[in-house]
């Protein structure tokens, strides 16, 4: 076993209070972006990009922390990685297709509007 990468004590508590705290609030900030935006069919891009970020942050969390693990790191140190990565991959990927629906239904609306403007 190597040595502790930190003290897992100090870090559980700085890490769940900057990734946990703000990234979890980060992540809802987004999704409750996306409860408004995207049945209005706006801000696509970005929402969807905003999704991206967090599941691509997730996996390199879940990576680090199976690294961690493999390694032969406390429990403190590998236990935080593991569980934020996979919430924040998990939750985000488990949205994308509502969010594409939300969107698509969007489009078609607005087509439809459209043919009853035009017509």
């Amino acid at each position: 076993m190597d040595a502790p990468w930190f003290d897992p004590t100090t870090f559980g508590a700085w890490f769940g209070t900057v990734v946990g705290g703000g990234g979890g609030t980060l992540c809802g900030l987004l999704g409750a972006l996306c409860g408004i935006l995207s049945p209005r069919g706006k801000g696509r891009k970005f929402i969807l990009g905003g999704m991206f970020v967090f599941i691509t942050i997730g996996l390199l969390l879940v990576g680090t922390g199976i690294f961690a693990l493999l390694s032969g790191q406390p429990y403190g140190i590998w236990y935080p990685f593991l569980l934020s990565g996979f919430v924040f991959a998990i939750v985000n990927g488990a949205l994308i297709p509502v969010i594409r629906k939300n969107y698509e239904q969007a489009e078609n609306r607005r087509i439809a509007a459209k043919s009853i403007r035009v017509g």
